[in-house]
């Protein structure tokens, strides 16, 4: 019976603690709000914030592409991926080299499609991981750093 007991304590124990930490949480998020209240940020720290916030991030000249279809790594070969993207460049002067290079994109990019699996590009971890490879190949094609990014505007498997 003392073996109970002594187990019943010890579980009452654990909830007195969680409720008091529970409480003290609520406690804290509740003064910080009232914090915010009573000392509201200064006209100038207030448009600062505004400012940071209203900067869109500038977006270079965007180069579409058609779309890609390719068959998967996946045991088997019976999925496949349906991918459009979008090349963000560096510059405007760019945009008639990528069309006299469009063969050799567009070649780099169906070598790199056919490696990934189902599994490697269901993630977003995956699909950013094929981005940064595919900015990398493009790159080391052009011989300089002159894609920023991609945007998958359709990415469709089966």
């Amino acid at each position: 019976m003392s073996n109970k007991l002594m187990i019943i304590m010890m579980g009452l124990l654990v909830l007195l603690l969680v409720a008091i930490g529970g409480g003290l949480f609520m406690m804290w998020s509740k003064v910080s709000a009232l914090d915010q209240v009573v000392n509201p940020p200064s006209q100038e720290e207030s448009q600062e914030a505004i400012k940071e916030e209203s900067e869109e991030p500038k977006i270079g000249p965007v180069f579409p592409l058609d779309s890609f279809i390719a068959n998967l790594a996946d045991p088997g070969g019976n999925r496949f991926l349906r991918a459009t993207m979008e090349l963000e460049l560096d510059n405007d002067d760019l945009t008639k080299e990528m069309e006299k290079r469009l063969p050799q994109i567009r070649d780099c990019i169906l070598l790199i499609l056919p490696t990934r699996t189902y599994q490697d590009i269901q993630t977003v971890e995956g699909k950013i991981a094929l981005r940064a490879e595919i900015i990398a190949k493009l790159n080391a094609l052009l011989k300089k750093e002159a894609i920023t990014n991609v945007y998958f505007t359709e990415f469709v498997t089966q």
